[in-house]
């Protein structure tokens, strides 16, 4: 079953995604730096009326929650805020980019966290985008 990109639903199955990545467990293991929030900006284009993120609560190689909510909560909450459109975000999933050069070549935003953590774990962050890719995903566009 597809999910819609972004909803709760399809944070759940990300979550399930991630635990079922062997490939992230060992790839995430020293990450303990708390929630990252993955921001989708609003764009009434596709019915996304305000800020929305997914916030996944990942420590030592599990993924203790994946939740989708409205981004201000996120970003009073999580420790790491990621932040772009949504056109963005989709290219990132479909087309495999690489996470950590996005954000250097600023197509998604480090708008909250210490940069310097999350290039540290590149590795991290490529299986939290393959766990991305094992969702089956319907993009609103």
């Amino acid at each position: 079953m597809e999910h819609a990109f972004p909803s709760q639903p399809w944070a759940k199955a990300y979550e399930a995604a991630i635990n079922g990545n062997p490939s992230y467990v060992t790839a995430g293991k020293d990450w303990t730096h708390g929630a990252v929030a993955m921001v989708v900006k609003a764009d009434l284009s596709i019915d996304i009326a305000q800020d929305m993120a997914v916030v996944v609560d990942v420590n030592a190689g599990h993924c203790r929650a994946a939740t989708y909510m409205p981004a201000e909560e996120a970003r009073k909450t999580a420790p790491f805020v990621i932040e772009g459109p949504y056109d963005n975000w989709k290219k990132l999933i479909v087309e495999n980019l690489d996470p950590i050069k996005t954000l250097m070549q600023g197509k998604l935003k480090l708008t909250k966290g210490h940069l310097p953590t999350i290039i540290r774990y590149v590795e991290s962050s490529k299986q939290l985008l393959a766990s991305a890719q094992n969702v089956a995903t319907r993009f609103l566009r």
